[in-house]
């Protein structure tokens, strides 16, 4: 067996030296990301490996300029420690998310965090003009990033559409008003290598990367459509045919309101952004910027979503058992109304009282293209 950190075991299996040199490397990498500062000893210690093999995978790593020293640790009695720490602006990813109307693009470094952010009001079309407006758009943020071209690892389409396992195909998505899209479609504009995700994937899996206490996620996105999707272990569950975690197609209301999918009844029919929107000029922070002021009637209109959003909820907790995260524009705002929320699920549940396991969103700021560049962020740290 091999000794992993705090002292847990793992299987071992025949590899040759440079595979495990390689899984060292990638193991002190993610040692040294979770921490600010750290000494060659303390890793050492942590991950219980020699100090010659620590100081030479410090030294592969400061030549891929990965990590680098910085500075000196304080002193507990002796000489004082290099400190090391990630470079995480190293490398970089793209997350795009399309919508019906706006194109929303993010960098990401290495941690997660968000370099730079544009969003631009441009209709969806499956034309030449769309895909080099797309272009520009994202050489735009990668200008305002402060990074070079050879830095960017790849480029994360986010489409409200159902999108093949191997991320190349995009089809059924009424949103975009287009029945099918290949990734080729957008590689004429973009220089980088490029993958399409789900929106909804995409912004479940922005909540939960690098997050492992989390563990099993439902997650709820309350955009101006409705959708999921399932997080086990951190990673996407998709189903046999990538339509899993279609929240917003649920029936909640037997022959109740027409959903745009042509069904009645549908979560989406009653929990569209849209609903809230139309209440404050098409805005859903100004609904909630009246809410928070007493307007009599956004509180009507929040009560109903509240009904059936508590109901949505509920049936994802029963099916599940599992954390559930509201994500969206609606789970972006209602932080300061979450409580109601999470008291009128409490009771709504047959075999709880508490309502913990509902939360809002924690990515605020464009969680769905986020998501899509983070799925090129996890790739490369993997290989380190």
């Amino acid at each position: 067996m091999i000794v992993g950190e705090e002292g847990k075991t793992v299987p071992q299996v025949t590899v040759n030296n440079l595979e495990v040199r390689r899984a060292n490397r990638n193991r002190i990498y993610q040692y040294i990301s979770r921490k600010e500062q750290v000494s060659k000893q303390e890793i050492a210690h942590a991950l219980h490996m020699s100090l010659p093999t620590v100081t030479q995978n410090l030294k592969d790593l400061m030549e891929q300029e990965l990590v680098e020293e910085a500075g000196m640790l304080e002193s507990t009695g002796g000489r004082k420690a290099a400190a090391y720490s990630c470079r995480f602006r190293a490398r970089a990813a793209i997350g795009v998310d399309l919508t019906k109307n706006h194109i929303s693009a993010v960098v990401v470094d290495l941690k997660g965090t968000v370099l730079s952010h544009k969003r631009i009001r441009c209709a969806f079309s499956k034309t030449e003009a769309y895909f080099h407006r797309l272009g520009q758009l994202v050489e735009q943020v990668i200008g305002c990033a402060g990074v070079s071209s050879s830095q960017i690892l790849g480029v994360g389409i986010a489409v409200p559409a159902i999108v093949s396992q191997d991320h190349q195909t995009m089809s059924y998505s009424p949103a975009l008003g287009e029945t099918s899209c290949r990734l080729s479609d957008f590689e004429q504009a973009l220089p980088y290598p490029c993958f399409l995700y789900n929106d909804a994937n995409a912004a479940g899996f922005a909540e939960t990367w690098n997050h492992s206490q989390i563990g099993n996620v439902a997650y709820l996105s309350l955009n101006f459509t409705v959708g999921g999707a399932i997080l086990i272990d951190g990673k996407v569950y998709g189903g046999d045919d990538r339509r899993s975690a279609e929240f917003g197609h649920m029936t909640i209301v037997p022959e109740g309101e027409l959903c745009y999918c042509g069904q009645r009844g549908c979560a989406d029919a009653y929990l569209s952004a849209q609903r809230l929107a139309e209440c404050a000029d098409g805005s859903v922070a100004l609904f909630f910027d009246k809410l928070k002021a007493g307007d009599e009637h956004c509180r009507e209109v929040w009560d109903q979503y509240v009904k059936a959003l508590v109901l949505t909820v509920n049936n994802l907790r029963m099916i599940f058992d599992c954390s559930v995260i509201l994500g969206g524009y609606v789970g972006s705002y209602a932080e300061d109304f979450l409580a109601e929320v999470v008291e009128a699920a409490a009771q709504k549940n047959t075999f709880e009282r508490d309502g913990g396991y509902l939360r809002a969103c924690s990515y605020r700021l464009e969680a769905t293209a986020v998501g899509a560049g983070l799925q090129f962020v996890e790739r490369f740290i993997k290989q380190i």
